[in-house]
C-alpha cells in the first residue's frame, strides 16, 4: 500500500512539475522545474526497474540539458520582456499535455497481459552474445543498427549544433564550483568506466558512461578548466567521428572473419569473438558520446578575446 501512494504522489509529482514548467513566466524558474522533473523522471523510470534508463535520463535529462538551458539563458538579455497571454493561451500547454498522457494511456491499456516471444528469443541466444546482459545483447548485438543509428544523429546532430553557435563569452568560474569540480572529476572519470565495464552483465554501458563523462566536463569547461576542448582540436574531431568508424569497421571485420560468408549477417558479431568487439566498440562509443554531448552543450569556438588581451 505504501508503494502504491509512493508511485500515485510521484505521478502527481511529474504532472505538476510539467505543468508548472511549462506555464511559468520566468524562464529561470521553467528551467529550474525542468531540471527537477529530470529528477522525478529518473527516479520513475528506477521504480519500473528500469536502470539504464534512470541513469541516463538523470545524467542528461536533469544534467547536461539543465547546463544546456541555463548557458543559452547566459546569452539572452538580461531583461526580457514578458508578453502578456490570456488565459486561453496559457491553457494550450495544459491541453497538449492532457492529450499526450492519454494517448501513453490508451497505448498502456492495448499492450498485451503477457509477454510477446521476444524475451524468450533473446535469452535463449544470450550465450552467442559475448555479454550477459539482456540489454546490452540487444542494443549491441541483436539490433546493432538501432545503437549505430543513434551515434549518427548525435553526430550530426553536434554538426548542425556547430553551424549556428554564437561566439564564445568570457566567463569567470566560481571558487567554490572549482574546487568541488576539481574534487569530482576522478570520482567521475572511476564511476563512468565502472558503467562501461559492467555493462556487459548489469545496468551500465556506453550510453550511460559517456552522459556522466559528458556531465562531469560540462561542469569543466564551464568553469573554464577544459579550454582546450573545443571543435578545433583535431584529435577531439576525431574521437568524435571514431564511435561511427570503428563501430562499421568492426562490422566489416565480422564479415571478413566469418568462416561462412553466406551465413554472415551485418552487424552480428562471431560468438567467439563478440565479447571482445562489444567491448571495443563501447569504448570508443563512450569517448564519442561524451564528446559529443559536452560539445552540444559548450561547443562554442575558441575564445578569440583571449589572444587580443595579450597583444
Amino acid at each position: 500500500m505504501s508503494l502504491l501512494l509512493f508511485d500515485a504522489v510521484l505521478c502527481l509529482l511529474l504532472l505538476v512539475l510539467a505543468l508548472a514548467s511549462m506555464l511559468s513566466r520566468q524562464l529561470a524558474h521553467a528551467v529550474m522545474l525542468y531540471i527537477a522533473f529530470g529528477l522525478m523522471m529518473a527516479l520513475a523510470w528506477a521504480r519500473l526497474a528500469a536502470p539504464d534508463l534512470a541513469l541516463a535520463e538523470a545524467a542528461i535529462g536533469a544534467g547536461l540539458t539543465g547546463a544546456l538551458c541555463f548557458s543559452a539563458l547566459a546569452r539572452q538579455q538580461l531583461h526580457i520582456t514578458a508578453v502578456a497571454l490570456s488565459w486561453p493561451q496559457r491553457l494550450w500547454p495544459a491541453i497538449f499535455v492532457v492529450l499526450m498522457l492519454s494517448g501513453i494511456l490508451a497505448a498502456l491499456l492495448q499492450l498485451p497481459p503477457v509477454a510477446g516471444p521476444l524475451p524468450g528469443v533473446v535469452q535463449t541466444e544470450l550465450a552467442n552474445s559475448g555479454v550477459s546482459h539482456p540489454v546490452t545483447a540487444v542494443l549491441l548485438n541483436f539490433r546493432s543498427w538501432d545503437t549505430l543509428l543513434e551515434l549518427v544523429v548525435l553526430l550530426l546532430a553536434l554538426l548542425g549544433a556547430l553551424q549556428v553557435v554564437p561566439k564564445a563569452k568570457q566567463t569567470a568560474g566560481w571558487s567554490l564550483s572549482l574546487g568541488w569540480s576539481r574534487l569530482l572529476a576522478p570520482m567521475v572519470i572511476l564511476v563512468a568506466g565502472y558503467l562501461l565495464w559492467a555493462g556487459a552483465s548489469q545496468p551500465g554501458g556506453a550510453f550511460q558512461a559517456g552522459a556522466l563523462l559528458a556531465a562531469g566536463a560540462v561542469v569543466l569547461r564551464l568553469n573554464q578548466q577544459l579550454n582546450w576542448l573545443s571543435w578545433r582540436n583535431l584529435w577531439l574531431r576525431l574521437l568524435v567521428v571514431a564511435g561511427v568508424v570503428v563501430f562499421v569497421l568492426a562490422a566489416l571485420l565480422a564479415l571478413w572473419l566469418t568462416p561462412d560468408h553466406v551465413d554472415a549477417v551485418w552487424l552480428r558479431w562471431p560468438p567467439l569473438l563478440a565479447g571482445g568487439i562489444i567491448l571495443l566498440i563501447e569504448v570508443f562509443a563512450t569517448l564519442a558520446i561524451a564528446l559529443t554531448l559536452t560539445l552540444l552543450v559548450v561547443g562554442e569556438p575558441a575564445q578569440q578575446h583571449n589572444r587580443t588581451e595579450s597583444v
